[in-house]
């Protein structure tokens, strides 16, 4: 279970702010799905990956809003999803130099 409650009133303002977060964050998702299904397969698994943490990110302000979990979750949340989309990036660059030529 996440620490603490959310001290935001489920219909507040910021409840209906982190509602627009989750819409915005699953219409960057909705948006994106025809053009993975259209590349390659060694490119597939990043982008998916990439996505996967969109989607969970925008759970994570779903759950802020009906009071679920706390801000300072909110944050560590949406922290960690910064974390690895940084490590999914690495992990591509670090292929491409074993792989591209001079």
């Amino acid at each position: 279970m996440a620490r603490g409650t959310s001290r935001a009133p489920v219909g507040g303002r910021r409840a209906r702010r982190a509602l627009d977060s989750a819409r915005v964050l699953d219409e960057v998702v909705d948006g994106q799905l025809a053009f993975v299904a259209r590349l390659p397969e060694e490119h597939r698994r990043r982008a998916c990956d990439f996505l996967a943490e969109l989607v969970m990110l925008a759970q994570a302000y779903r759950h802020y809003a009906a009071g679920w979990i706390d801000r300072r979750e909110l944050d560590r949340r949406g922290m960690g999803t910064m974390r690895r989309l940084a490590e999914i990036r690495r992990r591509r660059r670090s292929a491409a130099q074993f792989t591209e030529r001079d």
